[in-house]
């Protein structure tokens, strides 16, 4: 079997990783959401975002399954990027109710998204996404150093 990429980019040290996925956290404005039902039936949909804090700040209506999926609080995978430039982040999830997120939070998703606002819409609730463990890679050559947080705390 031949190599899918032949010439790959050089391998980027963790420091630079990280500040790569610090610059899409700041930037990119969807993400791929994964969760399962109590059952196990998973689901993925993508979602906008907002980076703040230290955690994900998401928005979904409360009768959609990853909101029920994850309610009160559950576990939780996103995936930002293409499949050769991939940042991967687990963690425990929350679903706050509109009246509960803090203003400085509710402004900037607000910000972010050009406008839109899920604060006056009662059927949307917030999300929020505490990272316990963060991975990015772009090709085989960064796999063996790609865990850039574990236990919530960055590695470099």
């Amino acid at each position: 079997m031949s190599d899918p990429n032949p010439n790959p980019a050089p391998s980027r040290t963790p420091e630079q990783r990280k500040r790569d996925v610090l610059a899409r956290l700041d930037g990119d404005v969807d993400l791929w959401v994964a969760t399962a039902s109590s059952t196990g039936a998973p689901t993925m949909v993508p979602l906008s975002f907002l980076w703040h804090g230290g955690a994900l700040l998401m928005s979904t209506r409360r009768t959609n399954p990853t909101a029920r999926n994850v309610a009160p609080s559950g576990p939780m995978v996103v995936s930002l990027g293409q499949t050769r430039d991939v940042v991967l982040i687990e963690g425990t999830a929350e679903v706050v109710e509109s009246a509960a997120l803090d203003r400085e939070a509710g402004e900037a998703f607000v910000a972010k998204m050009d406008g839109w606002d899920p604060r006056t819409t009662p059927p949307w609730v917030f999300i929020r996404l505490t990272p316990d463990s963060m991975k990015a890679w772009r090709e085989e050559n960064e796999l063996g150093t790609r865990q850039l947080m574990r236990a919530g705390a960055w590695l470099v």
